[in-house]
């Protein structure tokens, strides 16, 4: 009817703004990596002049190009050890931090969910003879091997980039169980069902309407693990009901698949004080 409609409308309202919100965000993000890569292209190219100022110097005595060569030897590993430690640096603007070790890298990923901090996981890397994972707390669930299998030896920015989207997907779908779980549970019915991956929630509630309440059930799978909302949002009404309630549980999926889960919830309660 009209309010499922001007919930729909609410939704979507909201949705724009978050990713408008969400664009402007990646955009600062992106103009900042863009400066700090600048700077380290600076610091790059200084050295690499300095490199080759010192092998032109090179007065072809023996013991000269030896004191030469310890010399440019010494300005390569130089820019060697800043070039990683820029990297790290510009790691730490998606959240994923490192400090080098002496036999690696140890890299922290942080998780956070629409502005909120959650929990953050540690990642040891070997780097001789090959790079691999020494000791690492990422869940088991989470598929680490696959992904350095892929990408660990070939490109290990896109290694941590892509085990930080597992883990911040992770931990967004378990957060917006526990805030549905933490602050709706007087419309839940029985136990929110997930597995440990969180991918699976299935749960029953309650929809207040017109001094009755009536039994809804929702099965949300999230396919793409990389993804906090779902792919697919079923729900339907659990007693026979009019035409009406079958249109807000339509509503209901479409909303499922688009807004954070308690955020939802809070929707379904605006709409009914609405009404009221």
């Amino acid at each position: 009817g009209v309010f499922t409609y001007l919930e729909m409308l609410e939704a979507q309202a909201h949705e724009a703004g978050r990713k408008q919100e969400e664009k402007k965000q990646q955009e600062e993000k992106l103009a900042r990596l863009k400066k700090r890569v600048k700077e380290l292209r600076t610091q790059k190219d200084k050295l690499q002049a300095k490199v080759d100022l010192q092998q032109k110097g090179q007065t072809g005595r023996e013991g000269t190009v030896s004191d030469t060569t310890d010399a440019s030897a010494g300005a390569v590993l130089e820019w060697k050890i800043r070039r990683v430690k820029g990297m790290l640096q510009v790691f730490c603007l998606t959240g994923i931090s490192g400090k080098l070790t002496k036999q690696g890298v140890c890299f922290s990923i942080s998780t956070a969910y629409e502005g909120t901090y959650l929990d953050s996981y540690y990642l040891d890397l070997l780097t001789r003879p090959e790079v691999r994972i020494h000791h690492h707390s990422v869940p088991i669930f989470i598929p680490l091997e696959q992904i350095a299998k892929r990408y660990l030896q070939t490109d290990i920015r896109r290694f941590l980039s892509v085990l930080s989207d597992h883990l911040n997907a992770y931990a967004g779908r378990k957060y917006q169980a526990d805030q549905l779980q933490e602050h709706f549970s007087d419309q839940l019915e029985g136990t929110l069902q997930r597995n440990s991956l969180y991918n699976l929630l299935v749960f029953n509630y309650k929809v207040p309407r017109e001094g009755k309440t009536f039994p809804f059930s929702a099965r949300l799978i999230y396919r793409d693990l990389c993804c906090s909302l779902p792919t697919e949002a079923m729900v339907s009404c659990t007693v026979k009901v009019p035409e009406s309630l079958e249109e807000t549980a339509a509503a209901h999926s479409e909303l499922f698949r688009h807004v954070a889960l308690h955020k939802a919830f809070c929707s379904f309660n605006s709409a009914e004080e609405k009404v009221a």
